[in-house]
């Protein structure tokens, strides 16, 4: 590529509305522009990381043994109707007609199309197992779209479905393709963590994310010190630990705690810490029905495990009139004592003594709370967000770390949640019809471009795993005037093509500062300085973008040293 001849359109600012860095840097490196809120069209440079991206998904697809096809973006409603998810997605699914008034969908993911083709063609036992995929444009409605391409609503994903005989089959996929994911991030260059995740909108049995570690990613996540265990904050299990608020014995006391609601208002105003109360959510269900979840005062309740505790779609917080219908209080005095209705309570609340929680009357706490005699007919259960310092549940003595994390990919075992309605099934040994266990498994392809950069920069720029990098080599003449210099260029630039590698040639009559800065800022992997003093010595002056000095290149033998270190990195 000659930068002359390509639209880079590099900016020194960063844009107004970015808020993440790889949102920031891949703006100002002219790589994206924003067309809409959430949607953005990829320039020359942006557009060939994407493409790198999908060709290592590609070829470990294949690798893996799936086949790639491509169903259409655009999906009718029967087939979600079908399945149950056309009034259930809510609106992130973006609904449209056509002509004749029918209803179709922009498909944020493609279970019902690639079920209906598998239907249409599989009927034996022999024709399975199958593993279908495709890279398409999904699109998903997003409230507050933001972050750049870390959450917009038009993006490229790798989705992959896979149909089988039965669960073990199936359990066996998820973990093929679970380490296909392992070796399609290494090949990016990007340290992952697979970590166990609810299920979501897809639905399903089992589902693990793998998350890009980063400083700036949206999830939190826990991993132990001493095994392999990871999971998202809101699904890791916790083990049981030692009640922190035991304290002794005493008779139950009302005190009176005047517009006190919060527990932080609470504890200061009784100098009891926030680990010695009892926290009381009230929440309705899709089932019409209203349940008390109960907590420490200093943990956070996770809405995962307490939707799986009840066997609900969904969740909500109560309103003002409900907590004060079924408590008789305004909102921050609820209690589990003499509450009627179903209470669940988190694990760590089992045993305690001496705690505070509300009393069910406006202004009103119980102190010298006791688990046992005061609400002993509580259902417990693990229902907190997990967080540093928990107990592992898988291993004797391992606690959680703390990490932020971008999901790039993630992987479902559906079991028969989409087979079964849409009626693809098969006849097996014994000519019995049987629905077919599913699997899928999608990746952000340009999520994916994105978090490289989250994980890949520094103040002045990207910095670009060699296999993502829109350029391998980036070659930099000094003053494009001079003939000597553009010769040298010309002719490198030359050489390192007929052997195979990607470079970009700044052809620009720029000054030099200008070139270097715009060099950092695109963070191809390796640049190389042609000036005057260097031709001198017979040398070029190289500089990896991951080092702070430069070293010298002697010239006859540039394009010998250049092909081996791509070639050297792309095979690491």
């Amino acid at each position: 590529m000659r930068y002359r001849q390509t639209l880079i359109p590099t900016l020194k600012q960063d844009p107004a509305d970015a808020e993440v860095i790889s949102h920031k840097l891949m703006v100002r490196a002219g790589m994206i522009r924003q067309i809409a809120r959430g949607i953005y069209d990829f320039l020359p440079l942006g557009l060939r990381v994407v493409r790198k991206v999908e060709q290592i998904v590609r070829e470990e697809m294949d690798r893996s043994g799936a086949q790639e096809i491509l169903m259409p973006a655009i999906c009718p409603a029967e087939l979600w109707q079908e399945s149950g998810r056309w009034d259930k997605y809510g609106k992130e699914l973006l609904r449209m007609k056509d002509r004749y008034e029918r209803d179709f969908c922009f498909g944020p993911t493609h279970e019902e199309v690639v079920t209906d083709i598998v239907r249409r063609e599989v009927r034996s036992y022999r024709d399975l197992p199958m593993n279908l995929y495709q890279i398409q444009v999904k699109f998903r409605d997003e409230m507050r779209p933001r972050f750049g391409l870390m959450r917009g609503r038009e993006f490229i994903m790798k989705d992959a479905y896979s149909f089988h005989v039965d669960a073990d089959d199936c359990n066996r996929e998820y973990e093929v393709m679970a380490d296909t994911y392992k070796r399609i991030f290494q090949r990016c260059g990007l340290t992952t963590r697979p970590v166990e995740s609810d299920t979501g909108a897809i639905g399903g049995r089992r589902a693990h994310e793998f998350q890009v570690l980063a400083d700036s990613g949206e999830d939190a996540i826990v991993s132990c010190n001493k095994c392999e265990y990871a999971a998202n904050v809101e699904k890791a299990e916790i083990g049981r630990e030692q009640t922190t608020a035991s304290g002794t014995t005493n008779p139950l006391r009302k005190v009176r705690t005047p517009e006190k609601r919060t527990i932080e208002e609470v504890s200061a105003f009784l100098a009891e810490p926030p680990e010695r109360f009892i926290k009381t959510l009230l929440y309705v269900t899709n089932h019409g029905d209203t349940v008390a979840a109960l907590l420490r005062g200093d943990h956070e309740l996770s809405e995962i495990k307490l939707r799986t505790l009840l066997g609900a779609e969904w969740v909500a917080l109560a309103d003002a009139e409900t907590v004060q219908k079924v408590t008789g209080a305004d909102v921050g005095f609820a209690g589990p004592i003499g509450l009627r209705g179903r209470v669940v309570a988190d694990q760590a609340l089992q045993g305690i003594r001496a705690a505070v929680a509300g009393a069910n009357e406006t202004d009103f706490h119980y102190v010298d709370v006791d688990q046992a005699r005061d609400f002993g007919s509580a259902t417990f259960a693990d229902l907190r967000l997990a967080r540093t310092g928990d107990p592992c549940p898988r291993c004797d003595g391992g606690v959680f770390n703390g990490h932020r994390g971008i999901e790039v990919g993630n992987i479902f075992y559906l079991g028969t949640k989409y087979s079964e309605p849409m009626k693809a099934t098969f006849l097996d040994a014994q000519g019995t019809e049987r629905p077919m266990e599913m699997g899928c498994y999608g990746i952000g392809v340009t999520r994916t471009a994105a978090a490289a950069v989250e994980q890949n920069h520094d103040d002045n720029g990207i910095i670009w795993p060699l296999p993502l990098a829109p350029a391998h080599v980036h070659i930099v003449p000094v003053n494009w005037t001079d003939e000597r210099m553009r010769g040298a260029a010309e002719k490198l630039y030359g050489d390192l093509r007929n052997a195979g590698i990607e470079v970009l040639l700044d052809d620009r009559e720029e000054r030099p500062g200008s070139k270097f800065k715009d060099a950092d800022l695109l963070g191809i992997p390796f640049r190389v300085t042609i000036g005057g003093k260097g031709l001198d010595r017979g040398c070029f002056e190289l500089k990896r973008r991951t080092d702070a000095a430069a070293q010298d290149m002697p010239v006859a033998d540039a394009a010998n040293q250049l092909t081996e270190m791509v070639r050297t990195g792309l095979s690491t």
